[in-house]
């Protein structure tokens, strides 16, 4: 079995973990299943021999049919926001409620891509972890079901990242990070920091 230094579930374009990655000497996991980002992911960090890539969709259980919703490629420049290729998720109204006066995305933006969901914990077992120095989390809304699903005796983390802004839908999450922050405490977890987006906690 094998320690990680880090896994990224919804690693993007890897654009903004590129210091996160050059901290770390031990193996990295980044998981993308958008095939645009997940191809510039690897060219991004071709040159790294310490890095698996993997095109799952993570959630709760192994074996459900998801329908996974993205931007298309030929959109991005047409909604004149770079973050929108980082728009995915089983929610297609989640995506656009992300409409604005100056991101104006229809669902004639979106790519729709039929995909069989995998568990953290199947996704560990997978590559052999045993423990992981670091997990980030940024799955549009699917994080409270990851998180609370994953086997904390089984697969040792010691300090987890997390997006919060949208678990309970667009910028909505009060009730579900207040229940998210008691889950941690009764596994040992403290809050480390927070931000408008992110929410990190470390094993005690």
């Amino acid at each position: 079995m094998n320690n990680f230094g880090l896994v990224v579930i919804g690693a993007h374009h890897g654009l903004w973990l590129n210091d996160e990655v050059l901290k770390v000497t031990k193996d990295v996991l980044l998981v993308e299943p958008v095939d645009y980002n997940y191809l510039q992911l690897q060219k991004r960090f071709s040159s790294f021999k310490n890095i698996f890539f993997d095109k799952s969709f993570v959630s709760a259980k192994d074996g459900d049919k998801i329908s996974f919703y993205y931007v298309k490629e030929d959109s991005i420049s047409k909604l004149g926001k770079h973050w929108a290729s980082g728009l995915g998720s089983f929610s297609k109204d989640l995506i656009l409620s992300h409409r604005s006066k100056r991101f104006k995305i229809t669902e004639q933006d979106l790519d729709l891509k039929m995909m069989l969901s995998v568990s953290f914990n199947s996704l560990c077992k997978k590559y052999k972890i045993s423990s992981i120095d670091k997990i980030i989390l940024d799955i549009e809304g699917n994080e409270k079901s990851v998180l609370k699903t994953i086997n904390y005796e089984e697969f040792k983390i010691q300090e987890i990242q997390f997006e919060f802004k949208h678990l309970e839908g667009y910028l909505k999450y009060k009730n579900l990070l207040d229940d998210l922050i008691l889950f941690f405490d009764s596994k040992n977890y403290k809050e480390k920091y927070r931000d408008q987006e992110n929410i990190t906690f470390y094993k005690l």
